[in-house]
């Protein structure tokens, strides 16, 4: 059969092992072919290929449901639940998405981009089944970095007290997360993964039986019965925790062995209560340079399959964001030792691999567990230590509750830097950075800031460091910046508060923040050519606003227009709305950003241009708030 023709999974029924095997193989390729032309999440997708095959053969999914943590591992699953066609889309503007969504396909149970999520929803299902009568199969499938999360370990911690209610977990266990896995649970498996027994096997006695006579390279029956029991004998320790909290344990099975898996599976469907079922597979499994480079090869832009290597463009960038972020903290750090960076499993993507390569004492990841980052950051703070907690947008809306009772509530000097703020692209809506505006804006003790530029974003790490009033908060987008020239040392810390005239013009006034102050610059140039005089003001800061700068302006210039790359709802019109408000100050305003909807995934570029983003979008939208007479060429 090729992988084509499955358009349900249920197809997979009554195939032979061998015939499993061929559809790993093609799964494996289409998977390979689809990121390296489009990019995307690799690693994991290809280290559950038979694990995903040998579930799948043990379910009737016209009724069960698996629920993917995650669902960047859900790739295999996409493939084989009819999205093969569609697959070449993947991450595309109305293609198939990166992650699972209810929308796209009735298999797709659970939406999920944040981790940790999918023993609790699996459980809650479980238990509507359940107190509806019906009778239907619930598997969680989570990454043993996902089960760091503390969420995940509450949902054990529940399902576990509920014996009669049938609910399998799988453990992925590649000993990966995006960056390798820290904390005392992976670090547990991984003793158990390096006991005397195990490296026994692996170290002495497989290597003697490999020089008898006849033997070589391949091991004799006898022998894999030897080292697999001894490899159980191990891991009973693991299994021991997990039948104190109240499941059934059965592992470590091998997550490439499709008879194996479907052999445990089927076993595990006849226990009467909660079971986790142990896989063991291998990140990046059939292609070897994501199997020897796993941090790397989590994700990828288009690759050449051949060689691995990248096929962007060398034409020079200016630098991203994060890089110029973390290279600015590194060089504060290395004068003040106080300075701790504080990451929740995104060394990479946040940029604190660098600092961690550079000053490991001044580093400390948490694993996927934003809120204990939060408060152990509020402690940190409370000690005197300069803590800088640098965690995407929509990661920290997890750590919610921690912001306002543990850092706010105490007023610490807690420093937050927001990566991936506002339009993210590929990622979608799980991964947006939409919110962060809004949701901090609102609580007292805090400071929010945002850059025009890299270079501004120097200076803003240097004020965040420096303040020590209370909470502050730096949100800062994706990609790479404008090629400004970069400060090299002495940054100045920046006035709490204040913002700056970029340029002034008599008929309408552009207040931008952040990533908007350099669209609202070109919007207003494309103003100009019809006429239209625009004052731009780069705000610099949401909360608190430059009141002294905005109030008289608005007034004397009659006409208001607000830009930000977050939900207007709540946001930096909204702040300046009030303001206006409060002063009695009664002028037309029109906000531009985000409106009430779900951003959906898309290249940012294509994500902006819905919105009503773009430079000519926004000097048309101007134009016709205020009804100025000449109408402007949208493609201007």
């Amino acid at each position: 059969m090729h992988l084509s023709e499955i358009t349900h999974p249920n197809q997979l029924h009554g195939l032979s092992i061998r015939q499993l095997q061929d559809i790993a193989r093609q799964i494996r390729e289409k998977h390979l072919q689809t990121v390296a032309t489009s990019g995307g999440h690799l690693g994991s997708g290809l280290g559950v290929v038979e694990l995903t095959l040998a579930l799948y053969q043990t379910l009737d999914l016209d009724r069960d449901k698996v629920i993917w943590d995650v669902g960047h591992q859900a790739y295999p699953h996409k493939l084989l639940t009819g999205r093969y066609h569609q697959f070449h889309t993947l991450r595309q503007k109305n293609g198939v998405a990166g992650y699972l969504n209810r929308k796209e396909s009735k298999f797709d149970h659970f939406g999920a981009g944040h981790a940790s999520t999918s023993i609790s929803a699996a459980l809650g299902m479980a238990l509507a089944r359940d107190l509806k009568g019906e009778k239907f199969k619930t598997v969680a499938v989570i990454g043993d970095g996902a089960l760091t999360g503390g969420m995940a370990l509450e949902a054990i911690n529940h399902a576990g007290h509920l014996p009669k209610t049938r609910l399998l977990v799988v453990l992925n266990d590649n000993e990966m997360s995006i960056s390798p896995n820290v904390g005392a649970i992976p670090r547990y498996l991984n003793k158990m993964r390096l006991s005397p027994p195990v490296q026994f096997i692996k170290d002495n006695l497989e290597e003697q039986f490999k020089h008898l006579p006849f033997v070589g390279d391949s091991l004799t029956p006898e022998l894999a019965r030897i080292k697999e029991g001894m490899k159980r004998l191990a891991f009973s320790k693991v299994g021991a925790v997990f039948e104190e909290l109240g499941f059934t344990y059965m592992g470590p099975v091998d997550g490439h062995d499709i008879q194996e898996l479907i052999n445990t599976f089927q076993e595990a469907h006849q226990q009467p209560g909660p079971v986790l079922v142990h896989v063991a597979t291998k990140k990046g499994k059939g292609y070897e340079i994501a199997e020897n480079d796993q941090v790397s090869y989590h994700a990828q832009s288009p690759f050449n399959l051949a060689t691995g290597k990248s096929t962007s463009t060398s034409k020079p960038k200016a630098p991203s964001y994060s890089k110029v972020f973390v290279e600015t903290l590194i060089k504060l750090a290395q004068e003040n030792p106080h300075i701790v960076g504080i990451t929740a499993a995104m060394a990479t993507g946040t940029g604190l691999d660098k600092l961690q390569a550079q000053l490991p004492k001044q580093y400390i990841d948490v694993g996927i567990a934003e809120q204990h980052a939060v408060t152990l950051a509020a402690a940190l703070a409370c000690e005197g230590i300069r803590p800088v907690v640098a965690i995407y947008s929509t990661f920290l809306q997890r750590a919610y509750d921690q912001i306002i009772h543990d850092v706010c509530i105490q007023n610490l000097p807690v420093f937050f830097c927001l990566d991936r703020a506002g339009v993210v692209g590929a990622d979608g809506p799980t991964h947006q950075g939409m919110y962060d505006i809004a949701y901090l804006r609102c609580i007292p003790n805090m400071v929010l800031m945002a850059p025009k530029d890299e270079a501004e974003l120097q200076r803003m790490v240097a004020t965040g460091v420096n303040y020590t009033a209370g909470a502050i908060a730096l949100r800062y987008p994706r990609g790479n910046g404008y090629g400004v020239p970069l400060l090299e040392d002495g940054w100045e810390a920046l006035p709490i508060g204040k913002g700056e005239i970029l340029r002034r013009g008599k008929d309408v006034l552009l207040l931008a923040y952040g990533s908007m102050v350099y669209p609202a610059m070109q919007a207003a140039e494309l103003l100009t050519e019809h006429g239209i005089q625009a004052t731009v003001v780069n705000a610099r800061f949401a909360k608190p606003l430059d009141t002294e700068l905005i109030l008289p302006l608005a007034q004397e210039i009659g006409k208001v227009v607000t830009l930000e790359e977050g939900c207007v709802t709540g946001g930096f019109g909204s702040a300046v709305a009030e303001a206006l408000l409060d002063a009695g100050i009664v002028v037309p305003l029109k906000r531009l950003g985000v409106p009430d909807i779900m951003v959906e995934h898309a290249t940012p570029d294509e994500s902006l241009a819905d919105l009503g983003l773009m430079p000519a979008q926004l000097a048309e939208e101007v134009r016709a708030a205020f009804q100025f007479s000449q109408k402007l060429a949208i493609d201007a």
